[in-house]
């Protein structure tokens, strides 16, 4: 089983990806493969993001790795957060006391689109991939609507108010495997895997 390196602290999302990739592939966190601090994130567009935490864990490690960097970008408000999408709360004023951080920035998000009636938005994810010192990344859309309250327990992020176009269910009331068949990272690392899958055969 081959492995790769993804970049990233976070273990929802390597579950995610883990799940799509199957038993393909084993992917290894940063902190399984060794790597505690964190890994920069200093560009203003998720390609730039991807680009650069896919080069830090490669000229720390020499191994086989990927990254990933995804923006929720909402058509009303000019595409924000995009790139800041995990940093919206604490950019625009600030979380409140006790609350965390995907809270906050739903929270912030909601006050921003009040009174708004085009709701429309999309999630975008790009992966950086570094595969024997070449450099590949792969991008996946999914197309929906914000919608007014939180709905779900399930997913993370703004998952509860993100309602996929076509669905009647927001991302944090699907089941893992069903969020995974249409999700923006899903639909990234598909190409990922297929990429690999024909790179493996040349």
């Amino acid at each position: 089983m081959r492995e790769l390196i993804f970049a990233t602290h976070n273990e929802h999302k390597a579950i995610e990806i883990q799940a799509i990739l199957s038993d393909s592939f084993r992917v290894l966190t940063l902190d399984q493969a060794g790597i505690t601090d964190d890994i920069p994130e200093e560009q203003d567009s998720l390609e730039g993001n991807a680009i650069q935490k896919a080069r830090f864990v490669y000229a720390r490690l020499g191994l086989n790795c990927f990254a990933d960097d995804t923006g929720l970008e909402v058509r009303a408000l000019g595409g924000e957060p995009g790139v800041y999408s995990a940093r919206f709360a604490e950019l625009s004023g600030g979380r409140l006391p006790g609350e965390d951080v995907s809270a906050a920035n739903i929270r912030t998000l909601l006050r921003r689109m009040d009174g708004i009636g085009d709701r429309g938005a999309g999630f975008r994810t790009v992966i950086a991939l570094i595969i024997d010192g070449k450099e590949f990344t792969f991008e996946g859309v999914v197309e929906g609507e914000i919608l007014g309250e939180l709905r779900g327990e399930g997913g993370f992020g703004y998952d509860p108010v993100f309602l996929p176009e076509g669905y009647a269910e927001t991302f944090a009331e699907m089941s893992l495997e069903g969020k995974n068949k249409i999700s923006h990272r899903a639909r990234a690392v598909n190409k990922l895997v297929e990429f690999l899958h024909n790179y493996a055969g040349s």
